[in-house]
Parts: structure tokens; sequence; C-alpha cells
């Protein structure tokens, strides 16, 4: 792992990253009546693109768009421009990452075509993104949010509609609760930007298709597993090595497990409501590998999780995987839609590093006079794992991110010393169950609120 390279500058980036928040600063005032300053944001994302194919249908854009005069089909191309800059500042990065690491990445696969489906509701969703951008973040109302519900409520029952509707319902949600937008003290601008652009290029046919999958069969080892809560919902996800059988390169795979939660469940007690959907969670909690057969995969390297198809294996240790098979496994590609910065979470393994906490708590890693941030607020409390853990580690096993101008590390794991031994800590800890204190009084204590309001929904069916 050379840090060196994650601390020097990447050519075209920050020019890249003004030309977009110039463009976002635009969507804040609103497209209708555009001033001179958002014209200039406008003419400036068309200047970025100048040399891609996307030039003419841009510069016409941005000129319809910077006279108060945009239809769907600019915005569409403006948003189209903003994520081909975003995905350029993505590719910059997994390329210097690829070259810290050592890894090299699979070619992504051409891309297949997809039937048109309910073209009515996709333009229903694109109209209503388009009156986002001429009213403008400044210019919210419920009214003008209020307009998604219907196209939402139509949406949802096609699971082949269902990812964008599930876009565009939390990002009205989200703009709902920030009305009006003339009492906004902050914007949040990069945010709301990256929800409108993703959802008006999800409105075009096909867009949203569902990714080829392939099968495969072999062992899979573990590494760590990333959780990520919020008020309503909650989702695991664990990052692995899986080798083939029969032999073949290690590959670097995913596996995902989504689900909807009460805001009274917090912390460890999210577990028991991902653990029945994924047996991957109890293995990987106890340091377990699974074997594999026929386990549907895409071309991402997102296994496409299905019990009947994986079994326990022996056991496998993380940071033993970390140090032998990370190294030599291939990383797969990075699906068109997806290529942005904030997607970045390549795995890695450090160690023989000096780890250093600050008075604010902020933990860095330092290597041969090279310095890399921990990003400590990405670690799950539904685990063991703190920053005081990770600051008295020698070695992690982390995701690499790029988040506020520079390369960060969330830790998964971390080897630390405990009495003169060496432990293993990791956030996943606690996927398959528990004894320890902490949490299982989570656990308990999110059992016992699940009950209630089981029992409450269940009182109100009953009337």
């Amino acid at each position: 792992m050379r840090l060196d390279l994650l601390t020097e500058p990447v050519d075209g980036l920050d020019e890249a990253l003004a030309a977009v928040d110039a463009f976002d600063r635009t969507l804040v005032g609103g497209l209708l009546r555009p001033r001179p300053d958002q014209a200039e944001g406008l003419l400036g994302l068309a200047d970025a693109v100048a040399g891609s194919p996307l030039a003419a249908r841009v510069a016409e854009a941005a000129e319809k768009a910077a006279a108060g005069a945009a239809s769907e089909d600019h915005f569409i191309a403006l948003a189209a421009a903003r994520t081909a800059l975003l995905g350029s500042v993505h590719d910059a990065l997994t390329a210097r990452a690829d070259e810290a690491t050592g890894r090299t990445r699979d070619e992504a696969p051409a891309p297949t075509a997809a039937e048109e489906q309910a073209p009515n509701l996709l333009a229903a969703a694109r109209s209503w993104l388009s009156d986002l951008a001429r009213n403008g973040w400044q210019g919210l109302d419920h009214d003008v949010v209020s307009g998604s519900a219907q196209v939402v409520s139509a949406m949802l029952p096609d699971p082949a509609l269902r990812r964008l509707a599930t876009l565009v319902d939390g990002f009205a949600a989200e703009l709902a609760a920030s009305c009006p937008g003339t009492s906004l003290d902050r914007t949040a601008i990069r945010r709301w930007a990256d929800l409108w652009a993703r959802g008006m290029l999800l409105t075009l046919p096909g867009a949203a298709a569902t990714p080829a999958t392939d099968t495969v069969t072999g062992r899979l080892l573990p590494l760590g597993v990333d959780v990520q809560e919020h008020a309503t919902a909650a989702q695991a996800q664990v990052h692995a090595v899986f080798e083939p059988a029969g032999g073949g390169t290690p590959r670097l795979v995913r596996a995902s497990v989504s689900v909807p939660k009460p805001d009274t469940v917090l912390g460890a007690g999210v577990w028991q409501l991902l653990r029945p959907h994924m047996s991957l969670l109890a293995a990987a909690g106890e340091g377990r590998a699974m074997d594999l057969t026929d386990m549907p995969v895409t071309a991402e390297g997102d296994l496409i999780w299905q019990d009947d198809h994986a079994r326990p294996g022996e056991p496998a240790d993380a940071f033993a995987t970390a140090r032998v098979a990370l190294p030599t496994a291939g990383t797969p590609p990075t699906a068109p839609l997806d290529r942005h910065p904030v997607r970045l979470a390549e795995p890695v393994f450090l160690e023989g590093y000096a780890a250093e906490q600050d008075d604010d708590e902020t933990v860095t890693f330092t290597f041969a006079g090279h310095r890399l941030a921990v990003d400590t607020d990405r670690i799950p409390i539904a685990g063991p794992l703190t920053p005081k853990a990770v600051a008295a580690s020698g070695a992690c096993i982390g995701l690499l991110r790029w988040d506020a101008g520079r390369f960060v590390v969330q830790p998964l794991a971390v080897e630390t010393t405990v009495r003169k031994k060496t432990v293993a800590v990791h956030a996943g800890a606690w996927a398959g169950g528990t004894t320890d204190k902490a949490g299982a009084k989570a656990e308990k204590a999110a059992t016992d609120a699940v009950a209630v309001l089981r029992e409450r929904a269940g009182r109100l069916l009953r009337k």
C-alpha cells in the first residue's frame, strides 16, 4: 500500500469539481429566471464537457437554461453532463487507488439493451424533477414537493421502477422537511443536486434496467461489514474475497441486505432486523467462510444473495484473508450510473503504521512519513469497534474512501493489544449475535420495542 500516492494531487480533479459546484449553485436559486451568475455556472458546465460527445447538446441546454427557457430534454442534458464530470472524477480516483494498492480492475461489460417500461410514469417523474430545477431549492414549497406523491404511488408496485420510486420518495421527504425553501439557513447543495441528476437520468428508458448476472461457485472469505443506519432504514454490506472453485483469480465482491426499521430500533438492535434475511451476517460475525454454489453475481461484484445457494464453511480469519488473499484479488468494474466519488469504497489492509488521536478524537495513521485520515464517524454503534480501539491499533482492514477532497480510510476491523495479547475487534462482530454486555442490552431493548410495535399493529388490524 503506497500512501504517498494518496496524498499527491490528481490532475484535473479540482477543475472538474469546480465546474460541478458552479452548476450546483444554479439549482439553489432555480432556473425559471436565472441570474447572470447562474448563467456563468451553466456555461461553465458546458465548457467542461466541450471535448466530449455531449458537447453540442449540453451547449444548447446551457444556453436555453441561462435564458430561462429550458425544456425537460435540456435538463436531462445538463444532468448527463454533471454526471459525466463526476464520473471522470470517480475514474481518476479509482485509478489512483488501484495504483496505490497494486490491484487490477476488471473491464466493464458492454451495456445491454433494455425494454422501455411505463413511459408515462417515467415522464411524470421527469416532469416533477424539472419543476424542482425551475423552482430551485430556495423556491421550495409543499405544493411543489407534494407533486411527487402520486407518481411514487404509481411506480412502487412495479419492481422495474422501484429504484426510481425509492429515490424520488426519499428525495421528496428530505425536501418536504426543509420547506419553505426561503427559510433555509443552509442547503444540502451537493447532495440534492446528486439526487436530482440521478433521478433525471433514471427517467430515461432502460437506465434502471436490472444488471446482467452470472453465477459463481467457490469459497467466500468475509473481510468486514459496513453498516449504514437511518431513521427508517438500515443496510449491512459484507465486503469479501471470493475464491473460485477449481482455481482462478480471487475477486472482491459485496453482499448487501437492506430493511425498513422503526426509528425506535437503534444501534445493535438493527442486527435482529437484518439477520433473518442473510445468513452471511452470522458467518461474518463468527469469522467463518461460506461455500457458495451457483450464487448469482453481477459484473460489478454484487452478490444477489440467496441463502439456499450458500452454506457455512471452515473458520476464516479476516486478517489472514487480508494479508494473503486481498493483495491479489481482482477489483470489479463500476456500473456507469454509479461512477461517483462518494461510491469509492476499496477494501484495503494497513499495518505497521503509527496511530495518533488528537484532542478532538480525530485519528490519523502515519506510515513512512505519510498521513492518512481515519473516518471514525463511519464506525457503526452496532458493534464493539470504537475510535479508541482504532487509535490503539497496529493493523486495520478498512474501506478506502474519498471525502472532502482527500482520501480517508473507514475501519471495518483492527488488531490491537489487550493485556499483551493481540486481539481483533470487528465492526460487524455482533452481526450473528453476541454475549457482549453492551450488545446484548441493546438487542434486548430493540426486541422489546419491536414487540410493542407488532402488538400495536396487530391491534389496529383487528379493529
